[in-house]
């Protein structure tokens, strides 16, 4: 009896030896077929294939991190600050730009913290926040004001105009790309400056040119009449420029202190400037097509928004062939949270539209696209050629006006080609009661 426990056991032990083998072989079997392909291929038996592979991943990873060094130390370097969140939002890594353009003073190489405790700036939460859930490259542009405790230093600081270019990583990880564009920023508000100063000075000889070339037309005989009369245009164009300029210069300046507001009915008003265009379009047999609500009131400069429609329905009359139909369609769209409601606002011209190239430009001061959708140059044309000229030449401005207008606003503007007729479509929103 006591041999046959005996025996008993030792086959008991072995089954379960014999059993521990195979699943452990089987274990160790899964673990090759995920190592390399250099450690799995190898004729050795598995416990060495096994060390080997680990070896092989030890080695991959060490050059991984020496990859990651270099990386690093390269960033290190970079004229533009980089940094990393993850999924949580904390600041694993950025690099010496980033530091000094975020004012990131109270952060260290390998410490992990929030980003919201170091840097208090929404425009690159909502940025990262978007990449995050959209799993897109974004870019967002924004002046930041970095966060200090003396107060002293704070008197003394100046906002930073930064462009961040972010990228979706794996993990829920962010990089941010930030570029310092405070200098192309000042940049172009001395130029714009500059123009405004020359504008300034050019308003009151341009006037006095026009009027000796006004007196001169009652007193000239052909064929120097002809001169003059070709030249006045060019003046008024020249004047008409000055004063566009000067216009949206304020706008930009002090946007919405200039703004007379009161009640004003949208329809009446697009119609009332369709009246003073009214000769332009006959001479192409274009019509005004409304589609929308009989009434729609609103609060808003009405000397304003009559420039921002004159303007849209005038480059709408230019730009569309003769017999053609200019379409003005209101729609309200819901309100948000109970309070404030928007009224989009779309003018369809019948032209050819705008060159894909050209869409995010069209707001530009003095853009000129494609050479269809530009004024010609009166240079060696002929004088029956003057009026068709004529009808074409602007100031270059009048889609940069509109835009400060509708901002000033409230609202929005965007320009877009219609995916049914092609042509040009100005889209404004803006906001009512």
């Amino acid at each position: 009896m006591t041999i046959f426990a005996f025996f008993l056991g030792l086959a008991i032990g072995i089954g379960i030896w014999l059993y521990w083998r195979a699943w452990f072989y089987k274990q160790v079997g899964q673990l090759l077929r995920s190592l390399p392909a250099g450690a799995s291929n190898i004729s050795l038996p598995p416990i060495p294939r096994l060390r080997y592979g680990i070896s092989l991943v030890n080695r991959q990873q060490q050059d991984l991190e020496t990859e990651i060094l270099s990386w690093q130390q390269i960033l290190q370097v970079a004229p533009i600050g980089y940094l990393v969140v993850d999924e949580e939002n904390q600041l694993l890594w950025c690099n010496e730009q980033a530091q000094q353009l975020l004012h990131l003073h109270r952060w260290e190489p390998g410490q992990v913290r929030l980003l919201l405790e170091l840097v208090r700036s929404y425009e690159l939460d909502q940025l990262i926040e978007q990449t995050r859930q959209q799993q897109q490259p974004q870019t967002q542009e924004w002046a930041f004001h970095p966060s200090y405790r003396d107060a002293e230093a704070i008197g003394r600081s100046a906002s930073i105009a930064l462009l961040a270019s972010s990228w979706p990583l794996a993990d829920g990880q962010v990089g941010v790309f930030l570029e310092n564009r405070q200098a192309l920023a000042e940049f172009s508000a001395a130029r714009d400056r500059s123009f405004s100063d020359l504008a300034h000075e050019l308003r009151t000889p341009l006037t006095s040119i026009r009027l000796v070339a006004e007196t001169l037309e009652t007193r000239l005989n052909p064929p120097l009449l002809r001169l003059v009369q070709r030249m006045l245009p060019e003046i008024n164009r020249l004047i008409n420029l000055v004063q566009d300029w000067l216009e949206l210069s304020q706008l930009e300046i002090d946007p919405s202190s200039k703004l007379n507001r009161k009640s004003l009915e949208l329809k009446s008003l697009i119609h009332s400037v369709w009246q003073t265009l009214e000769p332009l379009a006959r001479s192409k047999q274009l019509s005004l097509d409304y589609s929308g609500p009989d009434a729609v009131w609103i609060e808003a400069d009405e000397s304003r928004l009559y420039r921002v429609f004159l303007n849209i329905l005038d480059n709408s009359i230019k730009y569309s062939p003769n017999q053609g139909i200019i379409r003005t369609q209101i729609n309200l769209l819901p309100k948000i949270d109970d309070l404030f409601g928007r009224v989009e606002i779309n003018i369809i011209d019948s032209g050819a539209g705008f060159p894909e190239s050209d869409l995010p430009h069209v707001f530009e001061r003095l853009f000129r696209g494609d050479p269809s959708r530009t004024r010609q140059s009166s240079e060696g044309m002929k004088d029956k050629d003057d009026a068709n000229i004529a009808s074409k030449t602007g100031s270059g401005l009048g889609l940069a006006i509109v835009r400060q207008i509708v901002l000033a606003h409230g609202g929005c503007v965007t320009a877009s080609n219609h995916p049914n007729t092609g042509g040009a479509l100005l889209k404004i929103e803006l906001p009512y009661c």
